[in-house]
């Protein structure tokens, strides 16, 4: 008995030897590339935590300049952060913040630049797209306005839709193209919901300063839309 269970467990070890000759390198090199995945992504997650902390660190001393009103400061620590951690929400935020206060105090060039930046290269489209809006005003403050039409062109997540609309028929109207302006001041009414209260009916105001019922240009670029 106890020789035929030496024997069932010799041919179990033998099969065991075979299996390993044949595979066994492959499973190793699996193993080590899978430790090897984890490793490289516990590290990413690391590298990434830091990165967060840094920048936040960062941030905090663009907006101490920026509530101070320390232009050169903030401008120093603004660079630093758009070379050391761009790709982090950190670095579109402190773009945002930045521009504002710059101009506030007459800086609109670096102001328009920081918000290029931004629209440019924020890691959620939702900023890049608070950027152009943002952009868009000032440039039309400049009377820029073919500018601002391109700022505006760009595309942008749905929320935002409606108030990119109002925002060019408030430049077309500026260039005296009221048909044009129309057309993009019924997207945004029809984009705003009834909830969106104030906003709302300053576009049909707009709408109805230009001989237009806003609920009848609202259908109509509903359906323009939908033809599109």
């Amino acid at each position: 008995m106890a020789t035929h269970l030496d024997l069932e467990e010799q041919e179990q070890l033998d099969a065991l030897k075979h299996f390993w000759n044949q595979w066994g390198n492959l499973i190793t090199w699996g193993l080590i590339a899978v430790l090897a995945a984890l490793a490289s992504f516990n590290g990413w997650q690391y590298w990434q935590r830091r990165q967060a902390a840094q920048a936040a660190v960062l941030y905090d001393e663009i907006s101490r300049s920026a509530e101070a009103g320390e232009l050169e400061r903030l401008q120093r620590a603004l660079a630093d952060m758009k070379d050391k951690f761009g790709s982090t929400t950190y670095a579109a935020q402190s773009g945002l913040l930045a521009a504002k206060t710059l101009y506030e105090k007459d800086k609109a060039a670096e102001a328009k630049a920081a918000l290029t930046w931004v629209a440019e290269q924020a890691p959620m489209d939702a900023l890049q797209a608070v950027a152009r809006l943002r952009l868009a005003s000032i440039q039309t403050g400049e009377k820029a306005y073919d500018e601002a039409l391109k700022t505006l062109s760009a595309s942008v997540p749905e929320q935002f839709a409606a108030l990119v609309a109002d925002r060019r028929g408030d430049v077309l109207l500026l260039q005296d193209k009221r048909a044009e302006a129309a057309v993009e001041f019924g997207r945004a009414y029809q984009g705003l919901s009834a909830d969106s209260g104030d906003y709302r009916r300053l576009v049909g105001i707009k709408l109805n300063a230009l001989g237009i019922d806003p609920e009848a240009a609202g259908t109509r670029a509903a359906a323009d839309g939908a033809k599109s």
